[in-house]
């Protein structure tokens, strides 16, 4: 990775891209519904790193793409993460008060509206989708089967789901793995292949960048888990303990704090190897990785 690569200014460049078209796609506050409109525009702008979409366009990058041309995808992949993160909060889900430093919907608009607001982000992901210009290689059938694959019953609801029923329950190791590998790496996988697609990537390079997604995304759900026991409620921007307070599992319960470090500094690792076949070009990509890592919120 190249020394002068300054990813801050890359990330600030890419969530300022990212949210000007978000801004764009988005129905205004003053359309009708509006409590609607307000709710799923309050928590797409609460503040959120954009770590996906930032994901996507640095995968994009990788296989000699731009920004511009992935940006409907990247918001549609910002948008199906809101919308989880919004139901996750609800209170027969995991019942927060707080996400992204600000009241949940939830608090804000009420239950109702907190899920039509859910609701309605997930459908506006398609839409959004659909205004993505199509390669050679990959249709708007492919970029409508993968939005619907990863963020449904079989991956990301279906490791919510498993999650919410393995609440107070010991569960092995592997159960957890499979948990986190859908209601985390499932959405981070997405991207990274959403960014190869928008740039026409081969299927070697498809493949190279979903295992990078795969091993990235195992490793930020294991930095998650660290995070809600090593920091305060103010430096997370959510609730901290909310894991021991609902009797969840996690690599830190089951392993332990150094050999959860371990773990994920070693998938990230494994994340850097997929990346050989980029030959130096995918920077920022190892930059994001790095950052996921060591990040403290």
């Amino acid at each position: 990775m190249s020394e002068k690569f300054d990813l801050a200014k890359w990330l600030g460049d890419s969530t300022e891209k990212v949210n000007r078209s978000l801004d764009f796609y988005l129905p205004p506050e003053d359309q009708k519904p509006i409590v609607l409109h307000k709710a799923m525009r309050y928590s797409v702008f609460a503040g959120g790193k954009r770590v996906r979409p930032a994901i996507l366009l640095a995968a994009a990058e990788a296989c000699g793409g731009n920004a511009e041309p992935a940006l409907p995808l990247a918001c549609a992949i910002e948008c199906i993460h809101t919308y989880s993160l919004i139901h996750d909060d609800l209170p027969a889900m995991d019942n927060d008060d707080f996400r992204r430093g600000r009241p949940t919907s939830h608090k804000v608009f009420g239950e109702g509206i907190a899920i039509l607001a859910g609701d309605g982000l997930l459908t506006e992901a398609f839409a959004i989708a659909s205004r993505w210009d199509a390669v050679e290689r990959y249709s708007h059938k492919n970029i409508t089967a993968e939005l619907a694959y990863h963020s449904g019953s079989l991956q990301m609801v279906g490791g919510q789901a498993i999650d919410l029923e393995s609440e107070g329950k010991a569960i092995s190791l592997e159960e957890l793995k499979y948990i986190h590998e859908r209601k985390t790496s499932a959405l981070l996988c997405l991207s990274t292949r959403l960014g190869a697609m928008s740039a026409n990537a081969t299927p070697e390079r498809l493949e190279a960048l979903t295992v990078f997604g795969y091993k990235v995304g195992l490793a930020f759900q294991i930095i998650d888990d660290i995070l809600d026991i090593t920091q305060s409620t103010e430096k997370l921007g959510k609730t901290a303990g909310k894991d021991v307070q609902e009797q969840k599992a996690t690599y830190p319960a089951l392993l332990g704090l150094e050999k959860s470090k371990t773990l994920a500094a070693e998938l990230t690792q494994e994340a850097f190897s997929s990346l050989d076949i980029f030959e130096g070009k995918a920077v920022a990509l190892s930059a994001l990785a790095q950052y996921l890592l060591k990040r403290d919120h």
